[in-house]
């Protein structure tokens, strides 16, 4: 577990993204998520927090809070069981894209994904039931935790690119979504590794 100046935090993290000044708003969102990063005891690389609040960064566009996917009813009908699309994130019944669309830190989607989740994370069928409570930002970081430490997501997990003999942030990006916007989340992470590192308290 880490512990970070709050001040040297914020401070730092405006100094290396200027145009990205987080209002009163986010600057509380990113504190809750900080606050989560710091009591997790299985978050044993600074690195990895670094790449963590990379991918939110991106995935929640400097809101710093778990978002839902935006689109209308038939925009995700190509994610219905009835397409192939749907089969693969199994989805079993007609507005299930719309029902298990994107949500969290790191947009979940898909029935099959919101049920295996929501059972790693001890909520049984809780996602199945109501999938909004992946908005929940504890549920969304235990989400976000579990599944970039184990690779619940694709098969490839945070140790696989950040560990003793290196750090990959460009392939980390693997552990979410192949190598979509790679180099630029990789360049955040770099980044927000330096912030953390002149705010950790030893």
């Amino acid at each position: 577990m880490f512990k970070f100046d709050d001040h040297k935090l914020l401070t730092g993290y405006v100094t290396a993204f200027p145009k990205n000044v987080p209002k009163p708003e986010q600057a509380a969102a990113a504190g809750r998520l900080m606050g989560f990063i710091s009591a997790d005891p299985d978050v044993t690389d600074l690195r990895w927090a670094a790449y963590m609040l990379a991918t939110v960064k991106h995935e929640c566009a400097n809101t710093w809070a778990p978002i839902v996917e935006r689109g209308s009813v038939a925009y995700f009908e190509k994610y219905d069981a009835d397409t192939p699309l749907g089969q693969r994130l199994g989805n079993v019944v007609d507005g299930d894209g719309f029902l298990f669309r994107g949500r969290g830190y790191v947009q979940i989607t898909g029935r099959a994904n919101y049920e295996r989740l929501g059972r790693a994370i001890g909520l049984d069928d809780g996602l199945i039931e109501n999938p909004d409570r992946a908005l929940e930002p504890e549920t969304s970081y235990r989400i976000m935790s579990h599944g970039m430490r184990r690779g619940s997501f694709t098969g490839k997990k945070l140790s696989d690119y950040i560990n003793a003999i290196g750090c990959d942030y460009v392939n980390a990006r693997r552990i979410i979504n192949g190598k979509d916007r790679a180099e630029l989340i990789a360049d955040y992470a770099t980044t927000i590794e330096g912030v953390l590192r002149s705010a950790v308290i030893p």
